[in-house]
């Protein structure tokens, strides 16, 4: 059985990456509401867990280095984020790891064959992927490939 809230997680991951990686070198404010969704807080203004989880996903993603950010609003944002000198090197590489483009890129080799070899190697970054999964939306694919992202 799979852990949701892993899922979760990879999937706001990959959507704060690729929202910081759109926007870079800018600084912009990364909400929560954006990633995860709407929001219903409760009587007494506390957020759901799913909104809490993906705060948390966001501040778990500066803590380790993959983004940085000046401050938070709230627990509404990150306020002036960027991608770390880190992320971007790691969204930037071309994936080179069997399991990821063998299950995860929809590249066929006519495909492949058929666009400029510079185009068929940016498919093949981690930034193209991931845009890929999230499109999809498979939970399944998008874990596995932010969790060889992260082991990178």
């Amino acid at each position: 059985m799979a852990d949701i809230h892993i899922e979760d997680f990879c999937k706001d991951s990959a959507k704060v990456l690729i929202q910081l990686y759109n926007a870079f070198p800018r600084r912009t404010s990364v909400y929560v509401e954006d990633i995860a969704g709407d929001d219903n807080p409760d009587e007494y203004g506390l957020h759901s867990n799913r909104h809490m989880a993906c705060f948390g996903a966001m501040l778990w993603l500066a803590e380790e280095g993959f983004i940085r950010y000046i401050d938070t609003i709230k627990q509404e944002a990150l306020d002036q984020a960027v991608l770390s000198q880190r992320a971007m090197k790691l969204l930037s590489q071309v994936c080179t790891d069997p399991v990821v483009l063998d299950n995860d890129v929809a590249l066929s080799a006519e495909d492949e064959a058929s666009l400029p070899p510079q185009i068929a190697l940016d498919k093949k970054t981690y930034i193209s992927i991931l845009r890929e999964v999230i499109e999809s939306g498979s939970s399944t694919r998008i874990t596995r490939v932010m969790q060889r992202l992260f082991l990178s």
